[in-house]
């Protein structure tokens, strides 16, 4: 866990996020590591301050905007993809299992969240699930080289749960569907602070939301509420926020991605934002597109040209192409981008698209590729989920992954805790039906 509250991990981890950003750092690389382990509050505030001003390197070869007019300029021909013209019957169909492969994808990732892939690897072999095929099952004692599983092992390895577990991921999910039905497609980031701050406990948010709830309640307006102390401000918290907006935009990649980018805006920047662009235009292509390919082919157009996010998701398009096998394919996704932080967007996003190209179409293999890479298995394994049931439906989802959820999700939003999955489809199905999520405000 980052602590927003520590200002040693604050610094070390602006520091990282600069010096990852193309900012000239490097010279504080040792003052910053040993003013952390003296714990010199002074200094740490000293360098605080030398990091907010810290100039560009002159030769950084990336161009990445942040104001929405700057990044729309940015985009190299955005594509669009097919609109829907299937039944409402359909329709109902796809967003169910888009709601129910985020859930089945996040539990499966979940248990071995933060561990590396080494860790993961002997624990699935010794579990005889490698590849994994399904929920990770427990394993006493841990085997040999594997010390520790995540917290929320205790209620999401098989067998541990009789509904889909609470996670920040799928809470994003609830509060974004609020959001929609209470202040329509025009909603704002004081709107998105407003529900966080009503309906979201401090305690179940992380990183760049916990940095940025920390903000609001100590007074920064929503539009600067990312931009204090928040070193994780282009890690994966937006993007796994965004797959809601592709839920209500089936096939119109424009609209999911301006209300992803209205909502990460509050928390993130640059890449951060970017990715959640293109996760919202990745689920809504993935309702009409032909194949993968063409759902992130158009995907990949939401992103700024010269960015690295987009960098990253093609090369591994490219490398899919080439006819790269899997283990080649990741080897090289390492060496350009495994130096990320391990929740970072980057990284994750090449691994989600990865493993969609990789996975042909099936969810378990797909999912427990995106696992196997060891970043944020759970966040990313959601997405794999969400745009694989958002372009197969009933088909994606086996019955042994999704009996055993029971169709009843717990959850840390306010009002929301053990859901029906169903009851949640049902409702984003009424605001894709209404023009594309535009809900009546409600006083």
């Amino acid at each position: 866990m980052h602590d927003v509250l520590d200002l040693r991990e604050i610094v070390a981890d602006e520091w990282r996020q600069l010096q990852s950003a193309g900012r000239d750092v490097a010279a504080l690389e040792s003052p910053v590591r040993e003013a952390v382990a003296a714990h010199d509050l002074p200094r740490l505030r000293a360098l605080r301050a030398e990091l907010r001003v810290a100039a560009p390197l002159a030769d950084w070869p990336y161009v990445e905007p942040q104001r929405p007019h700057e990044i729309r300029a940015h985009l190299a021909s955005p594509r669009s993809a097919p609109a829907w013209r299937g039944s409402p019957a359909a329709l109902s169909d796809r967003i169910h299992w888009a709601w129910l492969g985020r859930c089945v994808g996040c539990v499966m990732g979940k248990p071995v969240e933060g561990l590396d892939r080494g860790a993961i690897e002997r624990y699935l072999r010794a579990a005889g699930q490698w590849p994994q095929t399904g929920y990770i099952p427990r394993l006493a004692p841990l085997p040999t080289g594997v010390e520790w599983l995540n917290p929320s092992a205790a209620v999401s390895l098989a067998g541990s749960f009789d509904a889909c577990p609470r996670d920040d991921d799928l809470d994003y999910t609830v509060l974004g569907l609020h959001v929609l039905e209470t202040y329509g497609a025009d909603f704002t980031a004081d709107d998105v602070a407003a529900e966080w701050l009503d309906r979201l406990p401090f305690t179940q948010t992380y990183t760049a939301e916990r940095a940025t709830y920390r903000n609001l309640v100590t007074g920064d307006a929503p539009a600067a509420a990312a931009l204090r102390d928040n070193p994780y401000r282009e890690w994966i918290g937006a993007l796994i926020r965004a797959d809601i907006f592709g839920y209500v935009c089936p096939g119109d990649p424009a609209t999911a991605v301006r209300l992803a980018r209205t909502d990460a805006g509050l928390s993130h920047v640059a890449n951060g934002i970017y990715g959640a662009m293109w996760a919202a235009a990745l689920v809504s292509a993935g309702f009409t597109a032909t194949d993968l390919r063409e759902a992130l082919a158009v995907a990949a157009t939401w992103i700024p040209r010269r960015s690295r996010l987009r960098e990253a998701v093609d090369l591994v398009a490219v490398l899919h192409g080439a006819g790269r096998g899997w283990d080649a394919a990741i080897a090289e996704i390492d060496r350009r981008v495994g130096h990320y932080p391990w929740v970072h967007t980057i990284n994750n996003a090449a691994g989600i698209a990865a493993a969609l190209l990789w996975g042909d179409g099936d969810l378990a293999r797909s999912v427990g590729s995106v696992v196997s890479l060891g970043w944020d298995t759970d966040s990313a394994a959601a997405t794999v989920g969400s745009v694989l049931g958002a372009m197969h439906g009933t088909a994606c989802v086996p019955d042994v992954l999704a009996a055993p959820l029971n169709d009843t999700l717990r959850s840390a939003i306010r009002d929301y805790d053990r859901s029906a999955i169903s009851a949640l489809a049902r409702r984003t199905v009424a605001l894709a039906a209404d023009d594309h999520g535009r809900a009546t405000r409600r006083s």
